[in-house]
């Protein structure tokens, strides 16, 4: 009993450090994830001296955390959001993925002097952003949703086949003509167990009388996490099929949403502090500055050559202008999952695959600290900030969930037209109104006649249907000011 009690101290000490860590990451400006992985380094063999030395058990507890991450993405992700940018999205996570293996194995060849197959292998456990860096810093942000859909459709789908191609470069096996065949099969089959299996599910939980509220975001998860069973099972791509399913999920009518959404959410949290601490503690501090200048001479071919040639690419079909496609390149975020799947050639015995993994771990921290602080400044830089932006909120009520309501809150930034406007002419479609203001810390309920002013904050209700009118009407005004209707400016994106 001893160990299980101190077992649980530990787990729950270092839970409620990397909790408070989020907090100060907020106020430093960094990536809350530098600090889990800087607490996973304090509790190693080179500090307070545990020593965790398990590849293959770092490996599989880092396959559950990411597909927990994926879960929680894909359940928050709207699909009014991403289906603007369903095509550059996919585009990205396929197309671009293969370009940035060739790129970056093409230069690493030349530069480092590995072998065509070592080098192709660092291109693939490179070209993979990281699902919990982009949902955790692109959603604050605060450019369009265009932009943030096709980062997070990206994120999202991009882990199944950069997977199968770390597989496959790390195996001995010979690469023929039917490995393009293989891998189409294991991504179109993985989407369609996760569509399949998330509607399946959507369905059975709207019809289910569940005795207890807390049940639905168990059930829900749950799905999820059998639709990467299944996927696995059938020879798929489990990772894009617990990706789909929680998509599907996600947008389903689902009874207590937002308690569903909430949950999700503190898995996610939980996932990534467990992972990037456990990242940390398996990590070999005394052997990083031999990696430090092959990593960043593969950053620097990943960050300026092979991201941008990999994004003009994949982005041609769409017309994507440059300022958007500068952004998409920028945040190319690299966290835990270059790292964990770092581990797959050093499990299966690849020569010299610790110093791959010792090359990764520096990476992902120097391309943090560079990308994760460098982007709200990018973003207004670039004019992609969009100013009048209204992002949902999350509210822990049935009684919404019943109404089939949602809280959107709305922060007026300097500049914009919706200064000066009273809430009368703000004219918010049938469904919807304004039911707080926040000014100067102080709240009141508004009136027709109350006048709106730079940095108030707004919290508008509405019904699901009118979520859509109500954005574009605010987004209209935000551009155009009261007269919006008669410039011809509807509010879309």
């Amino acid at each position: 009993m001893g160990g299980v009690t101190a077992f649980l101290g530990i787990g729950a000490a270092v839970l409620l450090l990397s909790v408070i860590a989020v907090r100060v990451s907020i106020r430093l400006g960094l990536p809350s994830l530098l600090l889990y992985l800087g607490i996973g380094v304090l509790l190693g063999e080179a500090v307070l001296g545990i020593q965790f030395e398990d590849a293959d058990l770092t490996r599989s507890l880092g396959t559950v955390a990411l597909v927990l991450i994926l879960t929680e993405g894909g359940l928050t992700t709207r699909w009014s959001a991403v289906k603007p940018a369903l095509g550059l999205g996919i585009a990205l996570s396929t197309v671009s993925v293969a370009v940035s293996i060739g790129v970056t194995g093409l230069a690493l060849h030349h530069l480092l002097g590995l072998d065509w197959r070592t080098a192709l292998l660092w291109g693939a456990v490179l070209s993979s952003t990281d699902a919990a860096a982009v949902f955790s810093v692109l959603r604050g942000v605060g450019v369009g949703k265009r932009l943030i859909g096709a980062l997070e459709l990206e994120s999202g789908i991009n882990d199944a086949p950069v997977y199968i191609a770390v597989v496959l470069l790390a195996s001995s096996d010979a690469i023929t003509w039917t490995t393009p065949l293989l891998l189409v099969y294991e991504l179109l089959a993985g989407a369609a167990i996760g569509v399949g299996l998330g509607w399946l599910g959507g369905v059975a939980l709207r019809r289910a009388a569940l005795p207890s509220t807390g049940l639905y975001p168990l059930a829900t998860v749950a799905v999820c996490l059998l639709a990467y069973t299944a996927g696995d099972l059938a020879h798929a791509s489990g990772f894009l099929a617990v990706y789909t399913a929680a998509l599907v999920l996600g947008n389903a009518r689902l009874p207590h949403r937002s308690d569903t959404l909430s949950f999700a959410e503190g898995l996610g949290w939980i996932a990534q502090i467990g992972l990037f601490v456990l990242l940390g503690l398996y990590a070999s501090p005394e052997r990083l500055p031999e990696a430090l200048v092959p990593a960043l001479v593969a950053g620097a071919v990943l960050v300026l050559l092979a991201r941008p040639v990999s994004v003009l690419v994949a982005a041609l079909p769409f017309r994507v202008p440059w300022r958007e496609q500068a952004f998409i390149s920028w945040s190319g975020l690299r966290g835990a999952v270059p790292i964990v799947f770092a581990l797959i050639p050093l499990i299966q015995g690849v020569p010299d695959a610790g110093r791959l993994v010792d090359v990764v771990f520096v990476l992902v921290i120097v391309l943090t600290i560079v990308q994760g602080t460098s982007l709200p400044w990018l973003a207004r830089w670039l004019g992609l900030v969009r100013s009048g932006e209204a992002r949902e909120i999350e509210v822990d009520s049935s009684a919404l969930d019943e109404l089939g309501a949602e809280l959107l809150q709305v922060r007026i930034q300097r500049g914009s037209k919706l200064h000066g406007v009273y809430l009368s002419e703000l004219r918010l479609p049938p469904g919807a109104t304004v039911s707080l203001v926040v000014r100067e810390d102080q709240g009141f309920t508004p009136q027709a006649t109350t006048r709106l002013q730079e940095h108030d904050q707004l919290l508008v209700v509405c019904t699901e249907h009118a979520r859509t009118a109500t954005e574009r009407r605010i987004r209209a005004v935000d551009r155009a000011g009261r007269f919006a209707r008669w410039k011809g400016d509807a509010g879309l994106p």
